[in-house]
């Protein structure tokens, strides 16, 4: 099998008295085995909606979802027998403790009782948890709680992960302890589709990503591809003397803190950092980052919430 997932003109439409909302539309996305895909948008973008009908958690409208060839609204049980998924809004069984709520997910998916608890013990170690294996999980904060069901997913022998946001609440080194776990996951063959509010995560861990806004697919592609179809594909941070006025005949001009920000394609950009110089301004030239993509793409930034949460995040 060499695609993990398959979506061809997969929607969700969900009614209401309003009318309806659609949180997916037409979405047409393969995701290969053995890597990790990810996909990144704004709440109420569709990635939680995606994910939720990968995991048989939610019903499609019309299209279609297959998951390592089974599809998801026909074969569901076997679906579920090689994915395992970390939703974005989790709640594990507060009465265990971390040892004890990885060990009966292990046992209720039908692993060996030694392995399963050789499993937990090596997770434990490998996301920092071994310190917190007899606390209670309603004990512990929400970021080390959302890390504990993280450990879960990664110590299933399952095929395909779906994580959702699995770093959310997590500090810096919580979040790079996840990424090794990730890259573990994918060194032993299996496949992980990774949503994200975190650009860096994504380009860091990804092999390729989606862009979504408005429950459509706006770009798709390896990071590298993403980056040349961006019509202008340089950035430059320009302070000093130059005003708004003579930075615009180069590119895209926006204002930010201390300067102008400007995205421009290579020849105008390189002129213009060559003319900022010789008047003295400082500058900074560089290729465009995710963020920046996104910003152009999609018009605001990753982080401005300003539509509303689709019905399923």
């Amino acid at each position: 099998m060499s695609n993990a997932v398959e979506a061809r003109a997969l929607s969700k439409t969900y009614r209401h008295s309003g009318g309806t909302t659609d949180a997916l539309s037409g979405v047409d996305l393969t995701i290969p085995t053995g890597r990790v895909y990810g996909m990144i948008g704004r709440n109420g973008a569709g990635k939680t909606t995606f994910v939720r009908i990968g995991a048989t958690q939610l019903a499609l409208t019309s299209g279609s979802m297959s998951v390592l060839g089974y599809d998801v609204m026909t074969e569901t049980s076997k679906v579920r027998a090689r994915i395992a998924a970390v939703p974005q809004e989790s709640r594990p069984l507060y009465f265990l403790n971390v040892f004890e709520l990885i060990y009966l997910y292990l046992t209720i998916r039908g692993t060996e009782a030694r392995d399963a608890r050789k499993r937990t013990e090596a997770v434990l170690a490998e996301l920092g948890l071994a310190d917190s294996r007899k606390r209670l999980v309603s004990h512990l904060s929400g970021g080390m709680r959302r890390r504990a069901m993280v450990a879960m997913v990664l110590a299933s022998d399952a095929d395909v992960l779906f994580l959702d946001e699995p770093t959310t609440g997590l500090d810096p080194i919580a979040r790079r302890e996840v990424w090794t776990a990730i890259r573990r996951a994918i060194r032993d063959g299996r496949t992980v589709l990774l949503t994200t509010h975190y650009l860096d995560e994504a380009e860091a861990l990804s092999s390729r990503l989606a862009l979504l806004d408005g429950g459509r697919v706006l770009l798709e592609g390896t990071p590298t591809e993403i980056r040349e179809r961006v019509r202008q594909p340089f950035r430059l941070v320009v302070s000093g003397v130059l005003g708004r006025a003579e930075l615009e005949p180069f590119g895209s001009v926006s204002t930010v803190e201390g300067g102008y920000l400007v995205f421009a394609k290579e020849a105008p950009a390189r002129e213009l950092a060559q003319l900022a110089l010789s008047k003295g301004a400082r500058v900074s030239l560089g290729p465009v980052t995710l963020e920046d993509i996104f910003l152009q793409v999609v018009g605001k930034a990753i982080d401005a919430d300003d539509v509303p949460a689709e019905a399923a995040e």
